[in-house]
């Protein structure tokens, strides 16, 4: 493997880390293909924006932030270490790097109404006839397989996969800080320069030196209270739901052979559920919202409402719902919508949030986590939850929430058939929080 330097090192100024260094030729010309520079043309929060403005920042600025911490560590952590195998830096480099480079526009939203897989077209571009493929292949002709491997962890090496995917990965610890960041709140702030200090190469995983136990307590505590404070929060959720709801109501009217006054052009391999890898790589939040601005003209209210919606910020009020108590109201709740008017399929929506916030092993089971795993005084390794009662408390415990979103102001403008849309308010009075 051939590992050239650049004559000069370059530098990113970031909010985050100050500096992002790059050294090595590789890593600099896989910067600047077009795949990885489609890359600031997707958000990293999705519709987050909505309710935290600050929130506009890149999948591109989280993935130069990966590869810095990635870079810290093999380079001054593990460096010189008997257990830590030096000739898979570059390896270890390009898959922090490139990491998140098959997301598509509004990532998770996006994958769920089409059944993508951003990780299936992260490999796919890796793989594939791209700039990014030429680049690592210049390091060998099976070096683009190998990086493919350490983001569908099934790479040999585990210690290489944990660095970028684990329970306590330089993923996480980039995104963390740098949504916090962006979002104005502190709740993802937690000290990285300590268990950067306490991380300790060791067989096929990466374990924490004891004495760095409480970093890695308030490293988890820092992520749940993102997930619940940020990543969920019910206006970014609102947001996602309209989004959906846009995307599946252009889905229903192509196939319907609507005659749209803006053609869909970018859409249809989607649509056909024949997305070639060209077409995915032409997709990014600038294209859709290109459309959604089009189609507030379309003559289908629904389209053209929903579009409204998501471009003004007039998003729909929730309510919350337990599905396990309120199935009986939410049908009723349905029929009513019909009965006024008002189509349930695309404004009366559950929308469930779901995180377990840490795990230890569970074999065998769906999304198998692994463990964060403590190195104590006399070389025995113990599972993290073993040790700290407070991490010991939140293991295994999945959380959940559940909203039920509905446009009020179409309830509000409602003027005929005045009872049923007392009954409509009384039993959204009913689930109230």
């Amino acid at each position: 493997m051939v590992n050239k330097k650049l004559s000069e090192e370059k530098v990113f100024k970031d909010p985050v880390h100050r500096y992002i260094h790059v050294r090595d030729e590789l890593i600099w010309d896989l910067i600047g293909t077009k795949e990885f520079q489609r890359l600031r043309r997707i958000r990293q929060l999705g519709t987050t924006f909505f309710t935290f403005h600050g929130a506009e920042h890149s999948r591109f600025n989280h993935s130069l932030g990966v590869y810095e911490i990635v870079r810290r560590i093999v380079d001054d952590v593990f460096k010189g270490r008997p257990q830590w195998n030096d000739e898979e830096r570059l390896l270890c480099l390009c898959a922090a790097l490139l990491h998140d480079l098959g997301h598509g526009p509004f990532s998770h939203s996006f994958e769920k109404v089409f059944h993508l897989d951003h990780e299936d077209y992260t490999q796919a571009i890796i793989l594939g006839d791209t700039e990014v493929h030429a680049v690592l292949s210049e390091q060998g002709v099976d070096f683009p397989k190998k990086v493919a491997e350490v983001i569908a962890k099934t790479y040999e090496n585990k210690q290489v996969v944990s660095l970028i995917s684990s329970q306590i990965d330089a993923d996480r610890m980039d995104y963390l800080q740098r949504d916090a960041y962006y979002t104005g709140v502190s709740y993802g702030h937690f000290d990285m320069e300590r268990i950067l200090r306490v991380m300790r190469p060791r067989e096929d995983q990466v374990v924490i030196k004891s004495s760095g136990m409480h970093a890695v307590e308030d490293y988890i505590m820092s992520r749940y209270q993102m997930y619940w404070q940020v990543y969920f929060h019910p206006v970014t959720r609102s947001a996602e739901v309209i989004l959906t709801k846009i995307l599946h109501r252009a889905k229903l009217l192509h196939q319907q052979f609507f005659a749209f006054k803006h053609e869909p052009l970018h859409f249809y391999s989607l649509f056909k559920e024949e997305m070639t890898l060209e077409d995915y790589l032409k997709l990014d939040e600038s294209v859709i919202l290109y459309y959604f601005q089009a189609w507030q003209d379309e003559d289908d209210a629904i389209l053209s409402d929903l579009c409204r919606r998501f471009m003004d910020r007039k998003l729909f009020k929730y309510v919350e719902f337990n599905p396990n108590v309120q199935m009986m109201t939410l049908m009723e709740l349905n029929s009513l919508f019909k009965k006024a008017g008002i189509d349930p399929d695309y404004y009366l929506v559950v929308d469930s949030s779901s995180d377990l916030p840490y795990d230890f092993y569970r074999p065998g089971e769906e999304e198998e986590r692994l463990p964060i795993h403590l190195q104590m005084a006399n070389g025995e390794i113990r599972e993290l939850s073993r040790e700290s009662e407070i991490v010991d408390a939140i293991s295994g415990k999945r959380r959940t929430d559940h909203k039920l979103y509905f446009p009020l102001d179409m309830l509000e403008d409602f003027s005929t058939k005045r009872a049923a849309k007392k009954k409509i308010l009384e039993l959204l009075h009913l689930t109230n929080s």
